[in-house]
């Protein structure tokens, strides 16, 4: 019990341990995922409002006008992540 055995100590923590998942949480393919769930959800929703209650037109034309701001963000988040390659 005399001798501690250094091999498995972990090494001082200087804060950075956080780094790596806090950048994966803020990340370009997570933030493109998140777009997607919302516009999916949009969606669904779209679909509710039209059965439920087809004729409240403002509310429509602010759920589609909100979905197509998401499909706009979709559109150059995915061009920025995956460029078009030249002809």
């Amino acid at each position: 019990m005399g001798i501690k055995d250094n091999r498995f100590a972990h090494p001082p923590s200087t804060g950075n341990h956080l780094k790596p998942m806090e950048d994966n949480l803020h990340s370009p393919h997570r933030r493109l995922i998140e777009l997607r769930i919302e516009h999916a959800d949009l969606d669904n929703l779209i679909d509710r409002a039209v059965a439920e209650n087809p004729d409240d037109d403002l509310t429509l034309r602010r759920l589609k006008k909100r979905r197509l701001l998401l499909r706009d963000q979709i559109a150059r988040l995915e061009g920025q992540l995956d460029p078009p390659e030249p002809a």
